[in-house]
């Protein structure tokens, strides 16, 4: 039987995850984290960061001299990870899961961040504690950002722009009243809307300070984004940032990022 581990291993075995943020419409999601990010980030302040991938967040900010442990539980991922490690960086790796943070004491960093594994949780149980863990290794005082798919992008995009909406072997995923879509580890990736995940994080010791669409609009016309020049582009991220918190909008963004202050 295939398990959910088999699943995420071979599609990120073979998906280039480090590429699909470099592009220039790629780009918009990695400027909007990096950007809420800083905004809290002060010199001497420490980073770990849950599902760090290839560590493009994590060599980011290791590489402006912050301490940055990483967590990964895809073995080619932390290959990657380490092979971009470069001389100087104050970085760790860790392979690892989410749901099990053990190796961390309580309220040890000042930054969590949660940007990958809310994707591939298909149970309460794992969401929980996955949640759960990256507020305990918060500092009460800190932040902790999560990353979720939102319903919607994959409603219009995948479904409708692929014209699967119809296709037979989706159907029982597909809520015909609501178009809220089911998760199954064969589809790879969990699916949101704002009030599920609210109703996770209403039992956290933690207030919002923050739900921003990472890249709103911007997977709906990637090749219009790629087009842009520099000042066309520079013009589109000052509107993007103007509306990535709109409550009218965000709900259409392919990537979310839900930002919580830990209580204490």
């Amino acid at each position: 039987m295939t398990s959910t581990f088999d699943f995420l291993n071979g599609y990120y075995t073979v998906y280039n995850e480090n590429g699909r943020l470099a592009s220039r419409h790629g780009s918009v999601e990695f400027r909007t984290t990096v950007r809420y990010i800083e905004r809290y980030l002060k010199p001497g302040m420490n980073i770990l960061e849950i599902g760090a991938a290839t560590g493009r967040y994590s060599h980011y900010f290791a590489r402006q001299s912050y301490a940055v442990d990483a967590v990964e539980l895809i073995p080619h991922n932390i290959e990657l990870f380490r092979e971009h490690t470069q001389d100087g960086e104050n970085v760790r790796i860790f392979e690892g899961n989410a749901v099990d943070l053990s190796m961390f004491a309580d309220d040890s960093y000042d930054i969590v961040l949660l940007l990958g594994p809310m994707y591939h949780l298909f149970t309460d149980e794992d969401r929980t504690a996955a949640l759960s863990e990256a507020v305990r290794v918060t500092k009460p005082g800190g932040v902790m950002m999560a990353s979720y798919c939102m319903n919607e992008g994959t409603v219009i995009n995948y479904l409708f722009g692929k014209h699967k909406i119809f296709e037979e072997s989706l159907q029982p995923l597909i809520d015909r009243e609501t178009f809220k879509l089911d998760s199954v580890p064969e589809q790879l990736f969990v699916l949101w809307r704002q009030e599920d995940i609210r109703k996770f994080t209403d039992r956290l010791p933690v207030e919002r300070l923050h739900f921003v669409g990472t890249d709103m609009y911007t997977k709906y016309f990637p090749d219009m984004v790629d087009s842009l020049d520099d000042r066309e582009f520079a013009e589109y991220l000052n509107y993007h940032f103007a509306v990535c918190e709109r409550a009218d909008m965000v709900g259409i963004s392919h990537h979310t990022l839900d930002i919580l202050r830990k209580r204490g």
